[in-house]
């Protein structure tokens, strides 16, 4: 099998099968919140670690260890905020009748910390592989992160397919800052600008003058551009996505006790946001038990 083809399956495995298991956590009753994120916590460490080895490497196997280094460190991230471990000094539901800038600044309160630490772990790689030959591992990093907030900004904005079924119970409330809408400006921009850099990677990966480090590299990275890609599409496109990673949200179906009602009418307000705008690491809804509302 071609260098390409290896670089491709492992990338759409890892993808499918990493968030499939964050999923499935952060599902799980919230005691084993802090087992999970010990763990993570001991590999985003060994991570750091192995990419500042890794970054001196320029061989295939540098490129897929830098690769899987940079997902780990995300994943450490993704679980943080899944959990509700590290998210935003905002926990409650969008007030209603918020609109404009003031919508805007309470949806950035509940995920300030969330991307502060996300910011942390850039510059923390950055740091570790400054001046190097292989910067797979920034590179990866940085993508996920441009992805992920673009994802984000568009469920602010409003998509068909807000996706609420991947939040576990501790986190419904924020659907109250997402909308649903046929599109929104953003969503175009994205597509596009996604599309262009994977073009961009697939023909890096091409050149004839490529070594095969540069091969398998720019071909992870077009890879997971392109499910970048694939994954704003299902904000949009009548496809059951959900079903992708059905195996990891059977705990959110098992512990959905209590989960939280948000208010009816904060995802239904007029559509009123500002002229302007982070990764994935995004199923059956899971079975309601007993509801509450938040005041």
């Amino acid at each position: 099998m071609s260098l390409v083809a290896h670089a491709v399956l492992f990338t759409v495995f890892v993808w499918w099968f990493t968030t499939g298991i964050i999923i499935y956590l952060d599902g799980l009753p919230r005691p084993t919140f802090a087992i999970s994120m010990t763990v993570a916590t001991v590999l985003l460490l060994a991570a750091f670690q192995g990419m500042a080895s890794a970054s001196a490497d320029t061989s295939i196997a540098g490129a897929y260890w830098a690769f899987a280094f940079a997902l780990m460190a995300w994943g450490w991230n993704e679980m943080g905020f899944l959990m509700g471990i590290i998210t935003g000094p905002r926990d409650t539901p969008s007030p209603q009748g918020a609109r404009g800038f003031e919508r805007l600044a309470y949806a950035t309160q509940t995920v300030l910390y969330h991307e502060v630490a996300i910011a942390g772990t850039a510059f923390g790689i950055y740091a570790a592989t400054e001046g190097a030959a292989n910067q797979v591992a920034l590179q990866t990093f940085a993508l996920l992160w441009v992805m992920r907030l673009s994802a984000k900004l568009n469920v602010y904005l409003g998509v068909p397919n807000i996706t609420e079924e991947f939040l576990p119970p501790h986190l419904k409330y924020l659907q109250t800052y997402f909308r649903k809408r046929p599109m929104n400006a953003l969503f175009p921009v994205s597509i596009t600008l996604g599309t262009l850099l994977s073009a961009y990677l697939v023909m890096q990966a091409r050149l004839p003058e490529a070594s095969a480090f540069e091969v398998t590299a720019n071909t992870l990275l077009a890879t997971l551009s392109i499910l970048a890609v694939v994954e704003h599409w299902f904000m949009v496109l009548p496809i059951p996505a959900t079903a992708l990673w059905q195996w990891g949200l059977k705990s959110h179906a098992a512990h959905a006790v209590g989960v939280l009602v948000p208010h009816p009418t904060a995802a239904a307000e007029p559509a009123e946001v500002p002229a302007l705008p982070s990764s994935i690491v995004p199923f059956p809804t899971p079975t309601p038990a007993t509801h509450r509302r938040r005041p």
